[in-house]
């Protein structure tokens, strides 16, 4: 039983019950608007002492709420109690006001419809329960000697044994009616109030930009501060394994230790300057090939990592990007590397057939299993790399491991 009434009684169906009250509530004004014309043009004073002037003056209201709905609050206003109350998804309805001519005559259909069905349902639900009602309890009444309805109405005994039945099926009727309204309003309210392809395609595009910008930062944030824990963790170690024997490589490692972290921190207030609507002033610049590589290699050797760095092509010839980005893959297989303390490590940067080509290696038996959530220090890569339309392989290769990038110096 419960199942059967579900549709009629249920959460759902008794919030697009309030939905359309509300539509009818929204139409009041125009129906008082029309009750005016009415009156004017029959020339009765009251035009609600009569049903059949009644519905016309909702008949006249409905053209002149349709009128009104370009209002530009109507679309979100209308999307807003959609949302809420008929259980739609939000991507599936517009946000913004109409602007196109298409859109406004979408929201002036629904918005007519909206007040048409709502007014139709608020009428019935103020009728319906009281004379319903009164139909249930008239056997009580009637026993008691107090029928509220005509002798005539309840003259015969089987009147009166149906009455509560046809009551109760005033109820089902009302319930039955409010949940089919609410339902076609429902089905009718994405391809009324919802965005137009323009529309989808700009939201499309604005969540791939601002994917695009969360993966920019994560990997930023990655390359930039795990090279940096990674080599202030070596340099922390080797200074505390020497600290009663190098007193000198201690003094380097801590300075080292400082640069990194400094260098570090300026890094990170670039990479948040991500999440500003513009880089403030004093910003740290992206490090680059040009200006950083130098000290990239200096502060990975003082970890105790040996790093041997041919640099086959001016990093101040490369173009501005490609030398960011570049900076960052060489780092990145230096981070990886860091890792694996006491491998040494070749840097190769040249330049051939219009492409920038990377190669970080590092002897294979030293490369330990993977760690388990690792391998996001190559998918960024991977990443950067597809993004300046290169290519990059990363693997064992003979006797070494092998991180082998190419990049494109034209498209960039």
């Amino acid at each position: 039983m419960t199942g059967v009434l579900q549709p009629l009684f249920g959460g759902r169906a008794r919030r697009r019950w309030i939905h359309l009250i509300l539509g009818g509530a929204l139409a009041m004004p125009y129906v008082l608007v029309g009750s005016v014309i009415v009156g004017l043009l029959t020339g009765v004073d009251d035009v609600f002492r009569s049903l059949p002037l009644q519905l016309d003056s909702f008949a006249v209201g409905l053209p002149i709420a349709a009128v009104t709905s370009p209002f530009p609050l109507t679309r979100p206003l209308e999307s807003a109690a959609v949302r809420a109350l008929c259980g739609i998804d939000a991507d599936l309805l517009a946000h913004g006001p109409a602007r196109t001519r298409a859109e406004r005559g979408r929201t002036a259909i629904w918005f007519t419809l909206h007040l048409g069905l709502g007014g139709i349902i608020a009428g019935m639900s103020l009728a319906f329960p009281p004379f319903a009602a009164t139909l249930i309890v008239l056997p009580v009444l009637a026993g008691l000697g107090h029928s509220p309805l005509a002798p005539e109405l309840i003259g015969t005994p089987w009147a009166l044994a149906l009455s509560p039945v046809a009551g109760l099926a005033m109820l089902l009727t009302l319930a039955a009616c409010a949940a089919g309204c609410g339902a076609l309003l429902a089905r009718w309210a994405p391809a009324l109030l919802g965005p137009t392809p323009q529309d989808r395609l700009a939201a499309a595009e604005a969540r791939a930009a601002d994917l695009a910008v969360r993966n920019r930062l994560a990997r930023e944030l990655h390359d930039s501060v795990g090279h940096a824990l990674s080599a202030v963790t070596l340099q922390a170690s080797a200074a505390r394994r020497l600290l009663d024997t190098d007193p000198e490589f201690v003094r380097e490692a801590l300075a080292a230790i400082e640069e990194t972290t400094r260098r570090t921190v300026g890094e990170l207030d670039a990479v948040l300057g991500v999440l500003r609507e513009g880089d403030a002033p004093g910003t740290a610049p992206a490090p680059t090939l040009e200006t950083d590589l130098d000290g990239l290699l200096r502060r990975t050797r003082a970890a105790g990592q040996p790093v041997t760095a041919t640099v086959g092509t001016d990093p101040a010839a490369l173009p501005p990007l490609v030398s960011r980005e570049a900076y960052r893959i060489v780092q990145e297989g230096l981070s990886n590397a860091l890792k694996h303390a006491g491998t040494a490590v070749a840097v190769r940067i040249a330049t051939a057939a219009g492409h920038l080509e990377i190669t970080v290696e590092n002897p294979l038996g030293d490369v330990p299993a993977p760690r388990p959530g690792g391998g996001h220090g190559l998918r960024g890569i991977a990443d950067r790399v597809r993004l300046l339309g290169g290519t990059a392989q990363a693997g064992p290769s003979g006797d070494v491991w092998r991180l082998s990038v190419r990049l494109p110096l034209k498209a960039a």
